[in-house]
């Protein structure tokens, strides 16, 4: 059985923050998950949590320091002097959300420099991963790195692809670092979903879905959720599925229902 977790920036967005939490829970869904925590009133998401009994299945790497975030953020994972500011910001991230329960971190890379060859921004984000990975190994989580679509969502951004996203994962060669997939992303990048997934299942740390075009729930798009569903449960997946999509007009609690018909169907 897939575990299915709700990525609460997305959906349930039509109440407050922290209602979501319930919301997820009364779908009878298996987590949520978010993107930064820093801003986030986390006791009230701690109460949330213990309150209906949900993990929290990811979120992003990130710093409660303005200073540290502002430093960090113009060059992120594709500056090699960066490593050092990184793995601080993991630190943190850990200490911070792993009283909260949460094992595994998601990490963007940066938008794409022009003043240096891409082969030197792959290299810097295999040391700024590198430098993640034994801070990762002490508290036995993982840390996701994730490759976003450049043509619609993320113009600029540099990891694409998934499977040069794979080979900073190899370099780095540490279990706790891998990457996510996300299905949306990737079907408007590349395609080739089900052999990729069912290829490098190893390496995968999280999945996200959203239905192409439109980024809304599964079914609503050119997707066949049906046969991807099937096959990360054939690969032997065990981590979440994150329901990372906006829903369409038919309301948040019927776009769930209509994901989980197309899973169970």
């Amino acid at each position: 059985m897939l575990k299915f977790s709700a990525c609460i920036e997305m959906l349930f967005s039509d109440r407050p923050f922290v209602e979501r939490i319930a919301a997820t829970k009364a779908m009878g869904l298996s987590a949520f998950e978010f993107w930064g925590w820093s801003g986030k009133n986390l006791s009230e998401i701690q109460e949330a949590a213990s309150q209906t009994g949900l993990p929290i299945a990811v979120c992003c790497v990130d710093s409660a320091d303005e200073r540290r975030r502002a430093a960090y953020q113009p060059l992120c994972m594709l500056e090699k002097s960066n490593a050092a500011l990184y793995a601080e910001m993991v630190e943190e991230t850990c200490e911070t959300m792993g009283k909260l329960g949460i094992t595994t971190f998601i990490s963007t890379v940066g938008q794409e420099r022009f003043d240096i060859p891409r082969q030197a921004q792959h290299d810097a984000i295999i040391q700024c991963a590198s430098a993640a990975a034994p801070i990762m190994a002490k508290h036995g989580f993982t840390l996701v790195i994730e490759p976003l679509n450049i043509l619609v969502d993320h113009k600029g951004y540099y990891l694409a692809r998934s499977d040069e996203a794979l080979e900073i994962v190899d370099a780095v060669n540490s279990p706790n670092v891998k990457i996510l997939y996300d299905v949306y992303h990737q079907q408007i990048t590349e395609g080739n979903l089900i052999n990729t997934i069912t290829a490098n299942v190893a390496s995968i740390g999280h999945i996200h879905i959203a239905d192409v075009p439109g980024r809304h729930e599964p079914g609503t798009g050119e997707i066949d959720y049906h046969n991807v569903f099937a096959a990360i449960e054939r690969s032997g997946y065990a981590a979440y599925v994150g329901m990372e999509y906006m829903p369409t007009d038919v309301g948040h609690e019927q776009s769930v229902r209509r994901m989980l018909d197309i899973y169970r169907g």
